[in-house]
């Protein structure tokens, strides 16, 4: 995946467009981030013992890896993600605005 685990990330699609946030955790297999203060959804539970609060309860879902670009933090802007071998055998993620070194 070209997008790992506390990349600053902007969102592309979706009913969140437009905000920015960082990535919590990636999930590879379904092709999903979740990312901080995106993608809420209203879950209903039931009480199930003593530990468990019933009602409605708001939280974040994974969304599509597809629908996030990257944000450079030398550019500052969102941008696609290539990749460049370093002299010592080294693969790197690049920027594909600013052409700088992300990791």
């Amino acid at each position: 995946m070209k997008i790992r685990k506390e990349d600053n990330v902007l969102v592309i699609a979706g009913k969140d467009k437009g905000k920015k946030g960082k990535v919590r955790f990636t999930y590879p297999k379904s092709g999903t981030v979740l990312v901080e203060g995106v993608n809420f959804i209203k879950k209903h539970t039931e009480a199930t013992g003593q530990a468990k609060q019933a009602g409605i309860i708001e939280r974040e879902e994974p969304i599509n890896i597809s629908d996030v670009m990257l944000v450079c933090s030398k550019c500052n802007r969102a941008t696609r993600v290539g990749h460049k071998n370093l002299e010592a055998g080294k693969k790197v993620r690049v920027c594909r605005a600013c052409h700088e070194v992300i990791d």
